[in-house]
């Protein structure tokens, strides 16, 4: 039978409003599938809401505690009112709502005033998405569809690593299809919990950055879905980011390549880890907005073959630091480079870009500004008799910068995309501090000023399009 998982991220259902609207995607939907599974985030703002109880929580400050948990309370009763009439279906879901806000209150009262572990921090940030799901529930019910929520920690098994926590597969798949087949079979949409799951023993964990949408391919992938909606805010994924470049265009389809080097430069879409399920099962992916849910969107699969012209969208990282490792000494010394990441690895900094000159005198990465000392410190530490000897002449850091990816399939096949690219920066004055592209076709990235990122964007979105037309 085919099947659809949808999931609504937390602006589709962070409101009395959007999640009406949500509700009646799914009613539409539910007509022309004949299995639909549903997942939800939290409403906007609430996980952050959750994340600071906790933090008051662990304070000891019983006071405001209580306060963040009344307005809390408060927020979630005036949606229920707005959405549910009085009667058996609201007094149920109150009932519901109800128990919960009595485990969140124990879990905050547990921390006895000590900051909370990442274990009792998923155990209250999972309250969000535990109560969305009911409310989103209840909705469908009112209605006229026959909706149950699923708590996911009865679906995803996981490992022990709170907070971002990888989820046994087949494990996963088993209890999955035991628990979900049932209700699909019955004509029961499950609404189930975005970003959380459980270990074997049933100790709730979180699936980390991007985890309502991980949670929506697993399922895809355990329930052998036809397909995977991610209902957003934006109409698909865009050339550009429509605050920057304001003729950024909707991109109609795109390639799970395409995706992860997108998602790993910055650009605010599917995280690469969450789409790997649906990627093993070749299960194709559509961003959609849930408020224009007319407009197609963009569809993700593992080949796409539709688009004229190279280039896809730009992405950018800013405020990063670029490393260089420099020395005449290293020429032809083997290890070096080795040595160098080595270091860099034991600070836990995480190597955005590398590059290097086919003279072995400088290596140079980009990292997380915030690294940069304790990297530098590293570097010196580990080549201190370099160092010495002047075999290294400097470990510096230039701050201030950006990485700007351009990605598209069959880059590298693509004769005079690079002479664009740089061409474009050249006309606009925009000097390159670096470049890197490797083995893979899908990106070429390079590394420009802070200051000069958005201008580089524009110019280079404006040749790209060029190309395109």
């Amino acid at each position: 039978m085919s099947t659809l998982v949808m999931k609504f991220g937390g602006t589709s259902v962070g409101s009395a409003q959007a999640i009406r609207q949500a509700a009646a995607i799914v009613q539409a939907q539910a007509a022309r599938w004949e299995q639909l599974t549903v997942v939800v985030s939290a409403m906007r703002g609430v996980t952050d809401a959750l994340i600071d109880i906790a933090h008051v929580a662990g304070r000891a400050d019983v006071s405001s505690c209580q306060g963040r948990l009344a307005d809390l309370r408060t927020w979630h009763d005036e949606v229920i009112t707005a959405l549910i009439p009085d009667g058996e279906e609201r007094a149920k879901l109150i009932a519901e709502i109800d128990q919960l806000f009595r485990e969140l209150d124990a879990y905050c009262s547990s921390l006895g005033g000590e900051q909370a572990t990442p274990r009792e921090m998923d155990a209250i940030t999972s309250l969000g998405e535990r109560l969305n799901a009911r409310v989103v529930a209840a909705v469908l019910r009112q209605i006229g569809l026959a909706a149950q929520a699923v708590d996911a920690t009865r679906l995803i098994v996981t490992d022990d690593a709170h907070q971002n926590a990888v989820p046994d597969m087949q494990a996963t798949r088993s209890r999955t299809r035991a628990e979900l087949l049932p209700l699909l079979g019955a004509g029961v949409i499950p609404v189930v919990t975005g970003f959380i799951g459980a270990t074997p023993t049933g100790t709730i964990t979180t699936l980390g950055r991007g985890g309502s949408d991980y949670t929506a391919a697993i399922l895809g992938a355990c329930l052998d879905a036809a397909e995977v909606w991610t209902w957003t805010d934006v109409d698909g994924v865009m050339t550009a980011d429509p605050r920057i470049v304001p003729d950024a265009r909707v991109i109609p389809e795109l390639s799970f390549n395409e995706v992860r080097e997108l998602a790993y430069f910055g650009a605010k879409v599917l995280h690469p880890k969450t789409i790997r399920p649906i990627v093993d099962r070749d299960i194709p992916l559509w961003v959609k907005n849930t408020f224009n849910p007319e407009y197609p969107g963009t569809r993700i699969t593992a080949d796409s073959q539709t688009r004229s012209g190279p280039v896809t969208p730009i992405a950018a990282i800013p405020r990063l630091s670029m490393i260089t490792v420099e020395g005449r000494g290293m020429l032809g010394v083997p290890g070096i480079a080795a040595r160098t990441f080595a270091a860099v690895a034991r600070t836990g900094a995480s190597v955005l870009m590398i590059s290097q000159a086919s003279s072995e005198q400088s290596i140079s990465f980009v990292i997380p500004t915030g690294s940069s000392a304790e990297v530098i410190a590293s570097l010196e530490a580990e080549m201190a008799l370099e160092l010495a000897r002047r075999d290294i002449d400097r470990i510096w850091s230039k701050d201030d910068v950006t990485i700007l990816t351009v990605v598209g399939a069959a880059l590298r096949e693509t004769p005079g995309v690079a002479a664009g690219v740089f061409g474009a920066l050249g006309r606009a004055h925009i000097n390159v501090i670096a470049i890197a592209q490797g083995s893979s076709e899908f990106s070429i990235s390079l590394v420009v000023a802070d200051d000069d990122a958005e201008e580089a964007v524009r110019h280079i979105h404006t040749e790209m399009l060029a190309e395109t037309n």
